[in-house]
């Protein structure tokens, strides 16, 4: 038996590195500390109980078809390789997407095809915090690690998030319940605003709940910056189904605290107006820092989402949906994102990995992936496996790959290797890809 003691869970943007993992005959047997959903990820892939089922739907073998009416037959990883690599050097405009559950390392890799192919290059951020990196083009982002806020905020801001179900230990962590050096008594020296639409988990356990009209975010967070600027007589007696009077005394709490942070989810990212929420939210928080102290961090989902923006960024000069297409990095969302190419049937062929496009696209996305020929790179079996022509089971990044990974406010964390893999890694699958595209070409 081995236990690994600080390791990190690869579910959530929370990356929670206190996680003892117990090891035995290169299975894992228990996490503990690991919360339900990192809990069922680390523990996923194995079999549990003598009949041996396997949970996640674990992919075997390489798998391919000659259609989406065939079924599926296994091959070995060249074949598959081969098959994936003529699909991807055969196609004009190629588009390779996901890479949220993957390693930096990983995402290096991709880039680097993407650039053999002349392909476009778009990760999950593109459909959830893509508004978030637009945002922070224009008006920077005012932020802090989790660690300065679990040490010094008195004052917690939700805003269109949910981390009671999305990201289960961020509050015990990081924010609400956290003992920090200055912060000592936890949630009884804080409070807690949460805006949204609906009343949460998270809103319940609120001192102050406000519940806002669907799409009003940026009218309410302009009355608030209003009010803040000393302009409240400008202010109507509701906004966005939120009264005055509750906007005024969200302001006081606000702009009294010693220091504040503001933690936003898809309810602001992906509601009317999307990066302009973001904009204005920022410039709220960059308002309230002539009174106090305050942050604004985003509530990232996968667990390394946050490296694809930051790898990409590095390597392009851009933080996703990237077109190599002219031969150099060109980027325009609206027009080069997986579902604007999709939308407009530009693509005829494409790779997704660490990703499930298919349960997570607009059904007309779908729709055209499903009549393309797709290439799945992955270790579960999924919505994308359904339409794919070739899938390639690849190792776990986190558990039986070690690699580099960013937390949601940006700092990195190593992930480390918890038991021996029993498949091909997501970098040795792309870099044969790579070569073996090359070779079509005759390169």
């Amino acid at each position: 038996m081995n236990v690994i003691t600080d390791a990190l869970c690869p579910f959530c943007g929370c990356l929670c590195d206190d996680i003892t993992v117990v090891v035995e005959d290169n299975k894992i047997i228990e996490a503990k500390h690991a919360c339900m959903l990192g809990s069922a990820k680390i523990l996923g892939h194995c079999r549990l109980g003598g009949n041996n089922i396997e949970t996640h739907h674990t992919i075997k073998e390489p798998m391919t078809r000659v259609d989406k009416n065939s079924n599926f037959k296994e091959v070995s990883y060249d074949e598959a390789i081969n098959e994936a690599a003529e699909i991807l050097a055969k196609s004009k405009r190629p588009l390779l997407y996901g890479w949220a559950s993957a390693s930096c390392e990983v995402h290096k890799k991709g880039l680097l095809l993407a650039e053999e192919l002349g392909a476009i290059i778009d990760n999950t951020a593109s459909v959830c915090h893509g508004p978030t990196g637009l945002a922070t083009h224009e008006k920077g982002s005012p932020s802090a690690t989790l660690g300065q806020i679990k040490n010094r905020a008195d004052v917690i801001v939700f805003w269109g998030c949910n981390p009671v179900q999305a990201h289960p230990r961020h509050m015990g962590r990081y924010s609400s319940f956290a003992r920090g050096f200055f912060s000592e008594k936890g949630r009884k020296g804080r409070k807690i605003i949460v805006l949204d639409v609906r009343k949460t988990d998270t809103a319940k356990m609120a001192d102050e709940y406000v519940e806002i009209q669907q799409g009003s975010d940026y009218l309410v967070i302009s009355a608030l910056r209003a009010i803040l600027s000393g302009h409240a007589d400008v202010v109507p007696a509701s906004v966005g189904g939120v009264l005055k009077d509750q906007l005024v005394k969200v302001v006081e709490t606000l702009k009294t605290a010693k220091f504040g942070a503001i933690f936003f989810g898809m309810g602001l990212t992906q509601s009317k107006s999307r990066y302009k929420n973001i904009d204005n939210a920022v410039s709220l928080t960059f308002d309230l820092n002539s009174f106090t102290k305050f942050v604004i961090t985003p509530m990232r989902g996968h667990y390394n989402v946050t490296g694809f923006n930051q790898v990409c960024t590095w390597e392009t000069g851009f933080t996703t949906a990237v077109d190599f297409s002219r031969g150099l990095p060109y980027y325009n969302p609206g027009e080069t994102a997986a579902n604007d190419v999709l939308n407009r049937n530009e693509v005829d062929a494409a790779m997704v990995i660490a990703a499930d496009a298919a349960a997570h696209f607009p059904a007309n996305s779908v729709r055209r992936l499903a009549k393309m020929p797709l290439v799945q790179i992955d270790p579960h079996w999924s919505a994308t496996t359904e339409i794919a022509n070739v899938v390639i089971p690849t190792a776990i990044c986190g558990i039986e790959v070690e690699g580099t990974a960013y937390r949601m406010d940006g700092v990195s964390l190593r992930l480390r290797k918890m038991i021996e893999p029993t498949h091909l890694t997501d970098e040795e699958v792309l870099e044969r890809i790579t070569q073996r595209v090359k070779e079509l070409r005759g390169e």
